[in-house]
């Protein structure tokens, strides 16, 4: 019976922390509270405490959570350059921009998480360096550290695209600008790639 207890109790942690992932993305992290995140987990207020010390404990495990996810996406791409391009496409998609709460953390968070404190803001770093390094492995296997930083540009390059993106009205503009996203993500990317010997 205990053992159904911490295995019930660690299922409802992840419930908890899933649910909110999506919430923080679509209504950001001042815009969700405590009440609104546990009625999403369909849980009492009552219970958030057994599971977290704070709702910053919550946002911190949320993000990690979430970029672990986000990881494993991108590691089931293709390898080398395809890979790349598949993983340039995919975030700069109409479909990822209309579904922010399915989507990436940064696009969806990243000012907010700027505001958090230190243990959030670490939590994001050392998760986004991990999917970052991961990415330069692809764009140069000989020596990954020499594209960290392009990468990291780039990188930051699509997240405000599609920021930008998903505050426009104007659906065809939203549109071609992923699309000269894209084209401006690849072309850096693959000037990279020249560089690194590839």
């Amino acid at each position: 019976m205990a053992r159904y207890g911490k295995e019930h109790k660690l299922a409802t942690r992840q419930r908890i922390i899933e649910t909110a992932g999506r919430r923080f993305k679509r209504s950001g992290i001042d815009g969700s509270g405590v009440a609104t995140l546990m009625a999403d987990a369909g849980l009492t207020n009552g219970a958030f405490y057994a599971h977290f010390e704070s709702k910053e404990d919550l946002v911190a495990t949320a993000v990690s959570d979430q970029l672990r996810d986000q990881r494993e996406q991108l590691a089931a791409g293709a390898p080398g350059r395809a890979g790349v391009e598949q993983i340039v496409r995919a975030y700069l998609s109409p479909e990822h921009r209309d579904n922010p709460e399915e989507g990436c953390p940064s696009a969806a968070l990243l000012d907010e998480i700027g505001r958090c404190g230190e243990p959030t803001r670490q939590v994001y770093t050392d998760s986004m360096l991990a999917i970052m390094d991961d990415f330069a492995a692809r764009l140069a296997p000989a020596d990954p550290q020499s594209a960290r930083t392009t990468v990291l540009s780039v990188y930051a390059l699509m997240v405000g695209t599609l920021q930008l993106s998903r505050a426009l009205t104007d659906r065809q503009l939203a549109d071609d600008l992923l699309e000269q996203g894209i084209r401006n993500a690849l072309a850096v990317l693959d000037g990279e790639s020249a560089t690194s010997g590839k």
